[in-house]
C-alpha cells in the first residue's frame, strides 16, 4: 500500500490510502457510506491527487513521449492496466502494465502489444462472459474509409499474455452514413444488449447498440445521445447498489482539460448534468488537493477502477477511485500536442 496524509488546521487530520487489493475498506462504517452516497447524489466531489504513479518509459530505440489513455482492472490479484503511448518514431501503440501493488507500477515491465504494426490507441478492456474472453475495444486507421480512424476489437483468453491478443476487427462492417468524425470508443453492456458510446469533438456523444448475442457485430446506426460543452472520452459504468449509469467524460477549460459527469436511468435513456460546469466540475483544478508535489493542472483521459472485470462495467459509487493522465501547465509550455509529457495518477474521494 502507499499511504499519504494530510495535515491540516493543528488537529485535523486526513490519511488517504490507496488500496492495492481492490478491496472496499477506504468507507470505515455504513454511516459514512450513506454520506458518500449522498455527496455522489448531490454532485459534490472532492479529491485527493496521488503522486505520479506511471510516467512514460525511455527506450533508446523509441523514446517515449506520454503514457495516456488508461484502461485498467483487477484480475487474479493483479492490477492489469493498458495505455496509449506517445512515442518518436511511432506515434500511437498501446502498452500493457501488470503489478500486484501501486507502490510497483512504475518499475514493472512494460509490453508493447504487437498485434499490429500500424496506429492503434485508446483502448478499454474488459472480460465478456458470454464468450469467455477479453476484449480490448480502440481505435485503428483504416485508409479506405472514410474517416479513417475506426473502432476496433482484438480479444483473448489470457489477458496476462500480452502476445496472444488478435489482430484488430472492426467493429462496423460500414461506416455509419451519419458520422463524419469519431474517437475513444467504449463499450458497457445491460442484461440483453451492448452499447457502444464514443464522442465526436463537437460537443456531442453518441450511441450505438447490438444484441448480446450478436456481439462484437450487429451494432446499429449510431444517435446522437448527449449535447453540451463536451469534448472527448466519455466513459460509462453502472453504479453500484443505485441501478442508474454514470458517463464522466472530458470538457476543454482554455488549454486545460477537466472532467463532467451526467446520469441516466438506463444505457438508452435520457443524460442528465451531474457535475456539469467548470464552477461544479467532476473533476478539475477546483475540486482537487495535491498529496505532495503539484504536478498536474489537467485532468485528462480516465477510467474509474471497477469493482469487478466483466463488461457490465460496474462501480462503486461510495468509493470512487479515478485513474488519469494528468500534466502541469509548466510542464507542457511550448511542446506540440504529440510531445507532451502525461503520466498517469490517481484521484480518490475526501469524504
Amino acid at each position: 500500500m502507499i499511504y499519504f496524509a494530510l495535515v491540516g488546521l493543528g488537529t485535523l487530520f486526513f490519511s488517504w490510502t490507496l488500496l492495492a487489493d481492490g478491496v472496499d475498506g477506504h468507507v470505515a462504517s455504513e454511516d459514512n457510506g450513506q454520506q458518500a452516497i449522498d455527496n455522489f447524489l448531490a454532485g459534490r466531489f472532492n479529491w485527493m491527487v496521488s503522486s505520479p504513479l506511471i510516467s512514460p518509459v525511455n527506450r533508446p530505440a523509441d523514446p517515449c513521449h506520454a503514457v495516456k489513455d488508461p484502461t485498467i482492472v483487477r484480475y487474479k490479484d493483479r492490477w492489469h492496466l493498458f495505455c496509449s503511448i506517445r512515442s518518436q518514431k511511432r506515434s500511437h501503440q498501446i502498452e500493457y502494465i501488470s503489478f500486484d501493488d501501486w507502490k510497483d507500477a512504475n518499475v514493472a515491465e512494460r509490453h508493447v502489444l504487437t498485434f499490429s504494426d500500424e496506429y492503434f490507441c485508446a483502448p478499454q478492456v474488459f472480460y465478456f462472459t458470454p464468450h469467455k474472453q477479453w476484449y480490448l475495444i480502440h481505435q485503428v486507421i483504416d485508409k479506405s474509409r472514410e474517416p479513417a480512424l475506426q473502432p476496433a476489437y482484438s480479444r483473448t483468453s489470457d489477458i496476462a499474455n500480452p502476445t496472444s491478443w488478435s489482430k484488430p476487427v472492426l467493429l462496423f462492417s460500414e461506416h455509419p452514413d451519419n458520422v463524419k468524425m469519431w474517437i475513444d470508443f467504449w463499450v458497457i453492456c445491460d442484461t440483453t444488449r451492448a452499447h457502444l458510446f464514443f464522442t465526436s469533438l463537437d460537443g456531442q456523444m453518441w450511441r450505438s447498440e447490438t444484441k448480446l448475442m450478436d456481439f462484437p457485430g450487429g451494432w446499429s446506426r449510431p444517435n446522437v445521445v448527449l449535447r453540451g460543452d463536451i469534448f472527448e472520452a466519455s466513459h460509462t459504468y453502472h453504479l453500484k447498489g443505485l441501478d442508474k449509469f454514470l458517463t464522466v467524460i472530458e470538457a476543454q477549460a482554455g488549454d486545460r482539460r477537466y472532467y463532467k459527469a451526467y446520469l441516466a436511468d438506463r444505457l438508452d435513456g435520457q443524460w442528465m448534468p451531474l457535475t456539469a460546469t467548470k464552477d461544479k466540475p467532476f473533476a478539475s483544478p477546483a475540486n482537487t488537493r495535491d498529496t505532495d508535489m503539484h504536478w498536474t493542472d489537467s485532468f485528462s483521459h480516465g477510467e474509474l477502477i471497477r469493482d469487478g472485470y466483466d463488461q457490465n462495467l460496474e462501480v462503486n459509487p461510495a468509493y470512487l477511485r479515478f485513474l488519469f493522465q494528468g500534466v502541469s501547465d509548466q510542464a507542457k509550455k511550448g511542446k506540440k500536442y504529440g510531445e507532451i509529457p502525461w503520466r498517469l495518477g490517481i484521484l480518490e474521494l475526501v469524504q
